[in-house]
């Protein structure tokens, strides 16, 4: 049971990671041009995975694997923004 719902917590952090990264680029970092450069998504990536590592050291029943994991949703999520504003598919209200 525990094992579900530590697979549970690490599925809803990657999700988590990915949408708002992507949101925050599409959003906030639209006029940004070191926000779209090739570099943008490996640093956040590897950003988050830093700021995550000691937060999941200290759960228990949580293990490096969802650092990891939110590390590349949170650069997978700067990528899809980062395309998202290359083809002009912005947000309504724009």
């Amino acid at each position: 049971m525990l094992t579900i719902l530590a697979y549970a917590a690490s599925m809803a952090v990657t999700f988590v990671g990915y949408s708002q990264a992507r949101a925050f680029v599409r959003e906030r970092l639209r006029f940004v041009t070191a926000a779209q450069s090739f570099w943008a998504p490996l640093l956040a990536g590897g950003g988050a995975m830093l700021v995550a590592t000691p937060v999941v050291a200290l759960l228990p029943f949580i293990g490096a694997g969802t650092a990891i994991a939110f590390g590349v949703s949170v650069g997978f999520g700067v990528a899809t923004g980062q395309r998202d504003i290359r083809r002009n598919e912005l947000p309504s209200g724009y």
